[in-house]
């Protein structure tokens, strides 16, 4: 069990006063400690009901988001990555864009040791974009270089 110590921070986990951000809110996330940092191990995140806005016409666009990362001493709260992903809903960005501001705000929030955040993105249009992005630590470039290689992979 953990102590009130150690769960400093998570203001949102059973809150249910907690309101849905309506534009982009990187502030909702919130960290624990992770309390096996000595040892590397990969969690996952699968969010099937992503939406965004299209910047030019507003039209909304749905996907799924899978985020991989193997954490350092912090782990992002999984609330409040619900609320955050959410944030996105009236927001206007590109799907690459949106991956990539995605991935950049964990990073900064966590510093692991290596992430990815893939996007599977309903096709629109007659076309369906999955973006990928990635980043790693010195001691995981292996693993960046690996990961965005396989990315090539039609694997869906």
């Amino acid at each position: 069990m953990r102590t009130e110590d150690q769960l400093t921070g998570v203001t949102l986990l059973g809150n249910t006063g907690v309101k849905y951000p309506t534009e982009y809110a990187p502030e909702v996330l919130e960290t624990f400690v992770n309390k096996h940092s000595g040892r590397e191990y990969l969690v996952t995140f699968t969010c099937p009901e992503f939406t965004s806005l299209c910047p030019k016409t507003g039209q909304p666009d749905f996907a799924k988001i899978v985020i991989n990362y193997i954490p350092r001493e912090r782990m992002v709260e999984s609330k409040s990555l619900k609320l955050y992903l959410f944030s996105f809903r009236n927001h206007g960005d590109f799907h690459e864009d949106c991956i990539n501001i995605i991935m950049n705000d964990l990073v900064k929030l966590m510093d692991p040791r290596y992430i990815e955040v893939r996007g599977i993105f309903t096709p629109r249009g007659g076309i369906a974009i999955y973006p990928f992005a990635n980043y790693g630590d010195d001691e995981h470039q292996w693993l960046v270089k690996d990961r965005l290689k396989a990315s090539f992979v039609d694997s869906f």
